[in-house]
């Protein structure tokens, strides 16, 4: 038979498999979801959700948890923005997130590439071994980093005096408080980024890797146009979650230095909690809370904005 007389064979178009239950209607399945969704807003409304319309509530008053609370309008929320000692602390906030962000960001990324080599010797070992202090409260390490940086007791003293190098007391300088503070804060939250790079790096095709040394691409040009750009969702993850936790410094901070000495560590948390608490000014202190929020959001969203930009670009 020739080609001519051949059967025309109609195929039929893919129909994508029907889920296992079959297709439910959408008028059946959303008040089920809202059944079971209503217990988780309940908690979030009741404990979440009503607080902070309360605190925002509380931010126009000069309530200080006694006696009767006066509306002030947007007194508090200039006194933000006036205050010289509260701009201070916004100062060593924005120094304390530049110092803490790009330096774990770098040290964790660094140390992923590395880990991530499969003929490294006991590569297990030392990924537990750096992500381990994650695990430990910061206020304990914070006690313990207290001691290892004392002047007259301290190991870490007591080795660097040993190549005759002089480090005196760390915490009572205002030059190198900050720093100090900023090394604990790196020293334990590093290994989670760590972590979280380990596993975008697995994601990565070998293939890309392979096709770039075809190309003829050396080690850095291969981190430059194949790694950084396939690690850009877990980059935005891990500059957001350090960039929140360092707006939010607080622990070791207050273990330390008390926002000291001369205020050079005082941040927006530490002047939060000396407001509401020290001072019983609520009204200012919750008036702060809604600005460091503010900030954050901003911040959250330029750089889900910047890298969701590049990743567009990369495709």
């Amino acid at each position: 038979m020739t080609s001519s007389h051949r059967p025309v064979v109609r195929r039929r178009a893919y129909r994508p498999p029907a889920p296992l239950g079959g297709r439910p209607r959408a008028a059946r399945r959303s008040p089920i979801a809202l059944l079971f969704l209503l217990p988780a807003l309940v908690v979030l409304i009741a404990f979440v959700g009503w607080p902070m319309l309360s605190a925002l509530r509380l931010s126009f008053t000069n309530a200080s948890g006694f006696g009767v609370e006066e509306w002030v309008g947007l007194e508090n929320y200039v006194r933000v923005f006036t205050d010289p000692r509260i701009l201070s602390s916004l100062g060593n906030t924005a120094f304390y997130t530049v110092l803490f962000t790009p330096t774990a960001l770098v040290a964790a990324l660094l140390l992923a590439l590395l880990l991530g080599n499969r003929g490294l010797i006991g590569r297990g070992f030392f990924r537990t071994a750096f992500f381990l202090p994650f695990i430990i409260s910061l206020a304990v390490a914070a006690f313990a980093w207290t001691y290892l940086l004392d002047p007259q007791v301290g190991l870490l003293n007591h080795w660097l005096r040993s190549i005759g190098v002089q480090l005196g007391n760390v915490l009572q300088d205002p030059t190198l408080a900050m720093p100090a503070v900023v090394l604990v804060a790196i020293w334990k939250s590093f290994g989670f980024y760590m972590v979280i790079f380990i596993a975008g790096l697995q994601e990565i095709p070998e293939s890309l890797y392979e096709a770039a040394k075809i190309d003829g691409a050396g080690a850095w040009r291969r981190f430059t146009n194949v790694t950084l750009p396939q690690l850009s969702n877990t980059l935005a993850f891990v500059v957001t979650f350090a960039m929140i936790a360092a707006l939010q410094a607080f622990d070791q901070i207050y273990v330390m230095t008390g926002g000291g000495p001369y205020r050079s560590t005082q941040t927006v948390v530490m002047e939060i909690y000396q407001e509401g608490f020290k001072k019983l000014d609520l009204g200012g202190a919750t008036a702060l809370s809604y600005v460091l929020l503010a900030a954050t959001l901003i911040l959250s969203l330029v750089q889900f904005r910047f890298f969701g930009r590049r990743e567009k670009d990369n495709l």
